[in-house]
């Protein structure tokens, strides 16, 4: 029995164990199906993620070229054009950010990253907006919301982009006046909305162009490749310009000419102080892409001198607007973001009013090349740099190099009142004198009264070539360029705007020395630097002239050997012998106080009889002022009467 139990025994253990491995293969392939249901639809998830990543991206590719985006209810491709016409060419940059599905990923949202660079040297407007997402069937998609594109924008609006412009900053002259300010223009132009075609518009720029004389092709070329809607500008003139007149009578005979009121950057007359203060206009295509964004074309800018020179501070910073503007126009615009436009600064000078006017008009019928500048010696302050009509736009009072003559006298008189002699001091003035096989005279109506052995003052008043060159002996090296920087010569400028003062080289031979004593050979001087020497006289300390008071100006470098009170005063007496006893007696009755005055008389060039520079420097209590006439006959009888006639202006 036993045995019998045993084998049911056993035969019940087979029982259970293929009961036990029924049950674990039933679980093993419901976990197996579980399984595949898991996978499969994780699998499924992802895909519909990354479906829906992929149609997110293609909606910001879309949003950033300007196209319909692929969305339910999206405009139409001209439609779509309208909405955002008004951003011009303004780079947009979309970027989609990772898309949030539901839980059965069948719909979620995604957010979108703009960017509008409206400016290049600005930040960017940024800001995000979102797109509810939906999965039918194997294809996502979403509906098309304006507020996609821009927050608050809504249905039947567009984006609109407008620049700020900047207040461009004032020239202010000596008192903080203002010499450049806003003043009325008339722009002279065409305006292509006014013609009746392409064909019209061409002749029209020729007729207009031929009116006010500017260059016929440039100005028809540009009209021809401007938009139908464009007016472009010819010439502007000033609303007080006398021949207004006679192209406003001109123009409107013209189909599509016009005259545009409005107002610009201007010195108080067309020609005050220009070649050193410049102009403005649009800003050339050199401007633009220099500029890093900064300038677009069309910015009013500085071209030329001062105006140039302090763009950057003057012109200020634009801003801009984006605004949401009804498409049908029955609405105002709405402001969606805005940078203001920040004013340029203004540029304070030392230009007089009224001395540069006076300067400008003694040398208005000059004709060759000319200038007069005056200087304040007291503070160094410039109160005018003027440049005559025969100097074409240049700057000869601030960049005009040449030989000064004479007035280099001053120069000398000091290098020899150092050297031991006095004004009493008895030099030998000659008629002529030789030096290594060149002869040196003195001018052709030298007084004889003041030949022969004569106190250095007397030489010095008359102007004595021979007597000054016979000195030259007494003159160590370096004793040239040592007394012209004492005086500020060869000081570097500080004036805050392109110049030059002169250059003393040290002679390499014997009759280097000897002409340059008489301010021939290589010695240069700009009339600004003869000017500068006549301020130090006056002041007794080297001036370091200077014409911009803000951002351009620097301290100069201080002379090796400073001007002493003990040679100042005697330099002053030695020019106003000048007036008293020499070559100036014309200028003793100036009203106003005692004038000091130095003539000069410059030889150039290799024709006989050599061509001369004429040139005039004089002192009146703080004034110091220098004139040059090129291709004059004579210092004193060219330029003493446009000196005289200065002072005599300022004193009316």
């Amino acid at each position: 029995m036993r045995r019998g139990e045993d084998e049911t025994t056993t035969g019940r253990g087979h029982g259970r164990r293929r009961r036990g491995m029924a049950v674990v293969v039933v679980l093993a392939l419901v976990l197996a199906v579980g399984t595949g249901w898991w996978w499969q639809d994780r699998r499924s998830s992802a895909a519909a993620v990354g479906a829906a990543q992929e149609h997110a991206e293609q909606v910001a590719q879309d949003l950033a070229a300007g196209r319909p985006p692929s969305l339910d209810g999206a405009p139409s491709e001209g439609k779509m054009g309208e909405v955002l016409e008004g951003m011009g060419e303004i780079a947009h940059t979309v970027t989609a950010g990772e898309v949030s599905l539901d839980d059965d990923a069948r719909r979620g949202t995604v957010t979108f990253e703009h960017a509008w660079r409206i400016h290049e040297d600005k930040q960017p407007w940024t800001y995000e907006t979102t797109l509810a997402v939906r999965r039918d069937g194997e294809r996502w998609s979403g509906t098309w919301e304006p507020g996609l594109l821009a927050p608050d924008l809504e249905a039947g609006e567009g984006l609109q982009a407008r620049r700020l412009s900047a207040e461009r900053g004032e020239v202010l002259g000596d008192g903080g006046r203002a010499l450049v300010a806003d003043r009325a223009v008339v722009r002279v132009g065409v305006d292509r909305s006014q013609t009746s075609s392409l064909g019209q518009a061409r002749r029209s720029a020729r007729e207009v162009a031929e009116l006010v004389d500017v260059e016929v092709g440039p100005f028809v070329d540009a009209v021809e490749a401007a938009g139908p809607q464009a007016f472009v500008e010819a010439i502007v003139l000033r609303a007080q310009a006398p021949e207004l007149d006679e192209v406003s009578r001109g123009i409107a005979e013209i189909p599509g000419a016009r005259g545009v009121e409005d107002t610009m950057p201007l010195a108080p007359t067309s020609t005050f102080a220009r070649a050193v203060l410049g102009s403005v206009g649009p800003a050339t295509a050199e401007q633009v892409e220099g500029s890093k964004g900064a300038i677009r074309a069309g910015d009013v800018v500085g071209t030329s001198g001062l105006q140039l020179a302090q763009d950057d501070r003057l012109r200020g910073t634009a801003g801009y607007v984006v605004e949401a503007v009804d498409l049908e126009g029955s609405a105002k615009p709405r402001e969606l973001r805005s940078v203001p436009a920040v004013d340029g600064r203004s540029v304070r000078t030392t230009l007089s009013r009224t001395h540069q006017e006076q300067a400008e008009a003694v040398l208005e019928d000059v004709a060759p090349e000319s200038a007069v500048v005056a200087i304040r010696p007291s503070d160094g302050h410039v109160l005018a740099a003027a440049s005559g009509p025969g100097s074409e736009g240049t700057s000869t009072a601030t960049l005009g190099q040449y030989a000064p003559g004479s007035t280099f006298k001053t120069v000398t008189a000091l290098a020899l009142l150092r050297s031991g002699i006095t004004p009493q001091t008895r030099v030998p003035c000659t008629t002529t004198t030789t030096v290594e096989g060149r002869s040196f005279t003195n001018y052709d109506d030298y007084p004889s009264s003041a030949t022969g052995d004569v106190p250095f003052a007397t030489a010095f008043a008359s102007s004595c070539n021979t007597a000054l060159i016979s000195q030259r002996d007494r003159l160590g090296d370096g004793a040239l360029d040592e007394a012209a920087e004492a005086l500020g010569l060869t000081l570097d400028p500080s004036l805050g705007v392109p110049a030059e003062l002169g250059d003393v080289p040290d002679p390499k031979a014997d009759v280097d020395l000897a002409a340059a004593t008489i301010g021939q050979g290589t010695v240069l001087s700009t009339p600004m630097g003869m000017a500068t020497v006549a301020a130090s006289v006056a002041k007794g300390a080297a001036v370091s002239p200077v014409l911009v008071l803000d951002g351009g100006s620097r301290r100069p470098a201080s002379p090796a050997r400073p001007l002493t009170a003990a040679e100042s005063e005697q330099l002053r007496s030695l020019m106003r012998g000048v007036v008293t006893d020499g070559s100036a007696r014309f200028l003793a009755d100036v009203p106003g106080g005692p004038v000091g005055a130095k003539t000069g008389t410059a030889e150039y060039g290799t024709d006989e009889p050599p061509r001369t520079h004429a040139w005039m420097i004089g002192t009146q209590g703080d004034l110091a002022v220098a004139v040059f006439v090129a291709d004059g006959p004579g210092g004193a009888s060219t330029a003493g009467p446009v000196l005289e006639d200065y002072l005599r202006r300022l004193q009316r």
